[in-house]
């Protein structure tokens, strides 16, 4: 009983690694050490986007743990003596594996890399999370320096 309960718990501690704040890869969130800053503006349009990948910072340990948990758990029903410590051993290796591998898809928020014609002439490239509204041809705003955060007008 003791085994289920564990099991439950980090299968628990798995789910929460994907409701990670995901939003802060976004155009329309400011981390706290933007506020009450002066940032410069400037406008420009979309030349391109590609769909891509950022990988968010907040990957731990809790998938290889986890996993390796698990696998240990599920390996150490399986045989008697020499064997059970021998598929114990494997499935904890093997859980590990594959929790670090679900945290890190978990961890992961679909973006866009953006080029941008700024009206002055200069074309900058920015990855921002996915918003449907930043198209090639889109008229948008940029605020920032060397942290930017782009918005469709």
């Amino acid at each position: 009983m003791k085994k289920t309960g564990l099991a439950v718990a980090i299968l628990l501690s798995l789910g929460l690694v994907g409701c990670a704040n995901q939003d802060i890869y976004s155009g329309n969130v400011y981390s706290g050490d933007q506020a009450k800053e002066a940032r410069s503006i400037s406008y420009g349009t979309i030349v391109s986007s590609r769909p891509v990948k950022i990988q968010a910072d907040n990957q731990g340990v809790i998938g290889t743990v986890g996993g390796g948990v698990l696998g240990g758990i599920a390996g150490s029903g399986i045989g008697g003596g020499t064997g059970q410590a021998i598929a114990t051993t494997v499935g904890a290796i093997a859980g590990a594996v594959i929790g670090s591998k679900i945290e890190e898809k978990a961890s992961q928020v679909d973006s866009l890399e953006l080029v941008i014609k700024k009206d002055d002439g200069k074309e900058i490239v920015v990855v921002q999370k996915y918003d449907a509204s930043l198209v090639p041809g889109a008229r948008v705003r940029i605020v920032g320096g060397s942290t930017l955060n782009v918005s469709a007008l």
